[in-house]
């Protein structure tokens, strides 16, 4: 008899969409040793923190559901790992109710950690860490349970040392799994039923850094298995989006025109003090090539704002460059001081409330932007991959370039792809359509 039946483990995932594939696959492993996978706000007998430290924030976010499970739960067993336990693991083992606390290399171990425990509290915290240098295991990772898609990790870690970023700290250098052991694992999402893979790491387009293979030779391989019928990249640095990889997406069926390409900032003197490695210039070249073979295409762009030295007129450079691209979204992100990155050290600190104010000024912006793109698809028909119900007797699903639409619902069309006619606009921008 499985000594795990009847055990409950529920798992807490903060920050990116490669610490949910990676939770979805530390979950997997539970499951097959007999725990049943409870949701966030249930009581359980083990409660894992997978943890992102991109901000100040995300830090502050993860010590409090800490603090909550323990609260609600003393006797359950509270484990972290990910990002902010890669990076301030002591920091983390002090909070009250931490048992366990892994480094991002050891984070494929947490099972076994688990067990040796045994349902019992730990007296002491046991705690591993590691140097950025030793970051050099490879967890393979992909999400499961959504019925409709999936998140692929194909790449871990960045090589780039942005001045504001402390990824390559938290993650390593940039490392990837060979094509062929890919591709298996999108034979066995297909197999799963799932019918749209994100393609998802750290630094994406870096991929084949461990392997000597390239993003194009991946996405090439994974357009021939059967049964997958969608993939998006989860997001692609601007000087790693070739010419060859928007023609792929272009004569693909399968590769959807929709791309998240970062920014970071419109304004060419930011950008170098940031170490970016492109101009702007270069960044409207790369949306004028996606455009040329998919008007359509949704993009989505990531803006930092209140970055040290950022003047107004630099602001306003930025806000004109982005209004000019008109992208369908912002993510827009109030700069936030990392410890140990060269930002730290730089001048002309950014008062709050100016970034406060900068920040909503584009969120007024993405909104406007957000709904003009929505708008221009009005009357048009379009293919939605349905995904489950909605309020009101609705059912929700996206089209290739990442429209949110609400259709009457139909259990049969979950999961499913069908044809549409684009009726209305709501105010959240959910499109309303019919089906055809």
């Amino acid at each position: 008899m499985n000594e795990n039946r009847g055990r409950r483990v529920s798992f807490h995932t903060l920050g990116c969409k490669l610490n949910f594939s990676e939770s979805s696959t530390l979950a997997r492993e539970f499951e097959q040793n007999g725990y049943v996978r409870v949701g966030s706000e249930r009581d359980a007998d083990v409660c894992v923190i997978n943890s992102c430290s991109v901000t100040e924030h995300a830090d502050k976010k993860c010590r409090n559901l800490v603090r909550k499970i323990h609260r609600r739960n003393p006797s359950a067993i509270i484990a972290v790992t990910g990002c902010y336990a890669q990076l301030k693991p002591q920091e983390i083992a002090k909070i009250e109710g931490v048992d366990i606390v892994l480094s991002n290399n050891d984070k494929g171990d947490l099972y076994q950690r688990v067990a040796e425990l045994m349902g019992r509290k730990a007296e002491s915290p046991f705690v591993t860490s590691c140097q950025t240098e030793e970051l050099t295991r490879f967890f393979a990772a992909f999400s499961s349970g959504d019925r409709t898609r999936t998140f692929l990790k194909v790449q871990d870690g960045c090589d780039y040392k942005c001045a504001y970023c402390t990824i390559h700290y938290a993650r390593g250098s940039s490392r990837n799994m060979p094509i062929a052991d890919l591709i298996e694992e999108a034979r066995e999402i297909a197999r799963l039923g799932q019918k749209e893979i994100v393609i998802t790491g750290i630094n994406t387009g870096d991929f084949g850094r461990t392997t000597g293979e390239s993003f194009y030779d991946l996405l090439r391989a994974l357009d021939d298995v059967e049964g997958i019928e969608r993939y998006r990249i989860s997001s692609i640095e601007p000087n790693l989006l070739t010419d060859e990889i928007i023609e792929l997406c272009a004569r693909s069926s399968k590769f959807q025109p929709h791309f998240h390409i970062p920014l970071q900032s419109g304004c060419d003197s930011v950008l170098a003090r940031m170490r970016r490695r492109y101009t702007t210039a270069r960044y409207a070249d790369r949306i004028e090539a996606v455009r040329k073979l998919m008007p359509d295409a949704f993009i989505g762009i990531d803006v930092i704002v209140g970055f040290p030295g950022e003047t107004d007129a630099d602001f306003q450079i930025t806000y004109d460059f982005l209004e000019r691209l008109a992208p369908a979204y912002l993510h827009i992100f109030p700069f936030s001081e990392r410890a140990g990155t060269p930002a730290v050290a730089m001048p002309d600190k950014v008062p709050p409330h100016v970034s406060a104010e900068r920040a909503k000024r584009l969120d007024e912006l993405c909104q406007r932007l957000n709904r003009q793109f929505c708008e221009q698809h009005i009357g048009q028909e379009a293919e939605v991959l349905f995904e489950g119900p909605a309020k009101g007797g609705m059912m929700s699903g996206f089209t290739a370039n990442y429209i949110k639409v609400l259709a009457p619902y139909d259990r049969a069309l979950i999961n499913k792809i069908v044809r549409v006619k684009l009726d209305s606009v709501e105010d959240n921008c959910d499109m309303v359509a019919h089906l055809l």
